[in-house]
């Protein structure tokens, strides 16, 4: 599926080269949806934007720099004589957490722009469907001129630029954490309704076994989690802060454990159980801990060096952050995060139903949406599958806004909330992000006792 998709995507590029090239690569691909080619290109773009954010963090890229005969930095001795100095530039500001900024503010204008002219579009017969789907060598040019323009930005000695562009990061990862919220619930709903439904139809006691199984093991990854918390971010006297966070969601996540599993709730949703529990108590105490990984205190925070090594106390070192291990590891947790969470919120609505709503903002691929005559024959004898005829598969507007989102996401990840600076060895952590994604846990745990109490509470609504 992934190489169909691969090249439905090859060949929307194409289609801006000519309808020859875009007729062979159709061959090749004969059910191309415009709806899914489209999404895949623009998940490239915020793929390839992160790729360059990461070695723009990388340690060696400032010395390496420094043998670029065309930059200020260049050590080498025959620089002056290749390259003279009216025209030599400052490459320093192509690397560090400043550098990371500018990049995703280029990204971030770039999604916001085509989400304000996608506006209103209701079927590919718009003349914006162009746009949408095809002029990929135009766009990506774009981008790359909204990247360049972002890098003239000034920077003044208060780095008001960067200062500016960090709360922007923080309220739009914020939002895109919310987003993410949702989805965890709704993927909980999902998984357990879909076993639970082969176990009903089957009566195989392999389904039976599996959804215990699962609802055991990620319970035993919450409770290890909880006890490492306690063992190494509870360390010091000062961590007062970090005990509350840990107890009080722990507290929570017990509770809305219990309340899956209430007779009341069980009269209004049969299928409500542990699994869903299990899965939101697993993600909300992964925001915990990656909110205390950002206290300003480093005593309150291990160092998983020393932690490998056998050491449980805390780290007195600031340390320069670098892209570590862990931190790569993080990184593709994250993004399969995020493909996932802006693809799939942009193509369906199904998680408006958590809260009631009549108005669904995009539509599903697999639904109505699409016409069963949108397949057109090419004279080379491929299929072009547009199943957006008669309405679009998805909130295109929407879509690039979530991008948007998105984009803030990976920009405020990749530096680790940290404050921008230009020097990666004076870095400061935000305190500010420690609440936003601890109040985001708050809200991830009140989302599903929602979703648990609300048929309940309000029985008129159809929340089916």
């Amino acid at each position: 599926m992934g190489a169909v998709l691969g090249i439905c995507g090859a060949a929307q590029l194409a289609c801006c080269c000519g309808s020859a090239a875009c007729g062979l690569c159709c061959k090749a691909c004969p059910s191309c949806k415009n709806s899914s080619s489209s999404r895949i290109m623009y998940a490239i773009m915020l793929l390839l934007g992160t790729i360059v954010a990461c070695i723009m963090l990388s340690p060696g890229l400032a010395t390496a720099m420094q043998k670029v005969p065309f930059c200020d930095e260049a050590t080498s001795t025959t620089s002056d004589l290749l390259v003279p100095n009216s025209i030599k530039v400052n490459c320093g500001i192509a690397a560090g957490y400043l550098a990371v900024y500018r990049l995703c503010f280029g990204m971030t204008l770039f999604f916001l722009f085509m989400a304000l002219i996608m506006i209103g579009v209701r079927t590919s017969k718009d003349p914006r469907a162009g746009i949408q789907n095809g002029f990929w060598a135009i766009k990506y040019l774009v981008l790359i001129g909204a990247i360049v323009g972002a890098f003239f930005i000034p920077e003044d000695e208060n780095e008001t630029f960067g200062t500016t562009w960090m709360w922007f990061g923080m309220i739009g990862g914020f939002f895109f954490i919310l987003i993410q919220l949702v989805l965890v619930v709704d993927f909980a709903h999902r998984w357990a309704e879909s076993w639970v439904e082969k176990y009903e139809e089957t009566s195989s006691k392999t389904w039976y076994c599996a959804l215990i199984s699962f609802t055991f093991f990620q319970y035993a990854l919450c409770i290890t989690a909880v006890s490492l918390f306690f063992v190494y971010y509870t360390t010091s006297d000062g961590c007062a802060l970090n005990k509350f966070f840990i107890s009080i969601n722990l507290i929570l996540c017990i509770l809305v454990s219990v309340v899956a599993i209430l007779p009341k709730v069980q009269e209004h949703q049969p299928r409500s159980g542990l699994l869903q529990s299990s899965i939101v108590s697993l993600y909300t105490l992964y925001l915990t801990w990656s909110a205390m990984s950002n206290n300003p205190d480093p005593a309150c925070k291990p160092n998983f060096s020393e932690i490998i090594n056998g050491q449980t106390g805390p780290s007195t070192e600031e340390g320069n952050p670098t892209f570590d291990a862990e931190s790569i590891v993080g990184l593709v947790i994250w993004f399969c995060c995020v493909l996932y969470s802006s693809i799939r919120t942009a193509s369906n609505g199904q998680t408006e139903r958590l809260i009631g709503s009549d108005k669904v903002l995009a539509k599903d691929d697999n639904g109505s949406s699409g016409s069963g005559n949108d397949v057109h024959e090419m004279e080379s004898g491929g299929n072009v599958w547009d199943n957006e005829a008669d309405g679009v598969a998805y909130s295109w507007s929407f879509f690039h806004l979530m991008f948007a989102l998105a984009t803030l996401y990976v920009m405020m990840t990749i530096t680790n909330w940290y404050k921008p600076t230009s020097d990666l060895s004076t870095l400061s952590s935000n305190e500010a992000s420690v609440w936003v994604k601890m109040i985001s846990s708050w809200l991830c745990l009140g989302l599903y006792l929602w979703s648990l109490i609300a048929p309940s509470l309000l029985p008129d609504r159809d929340f089916s």
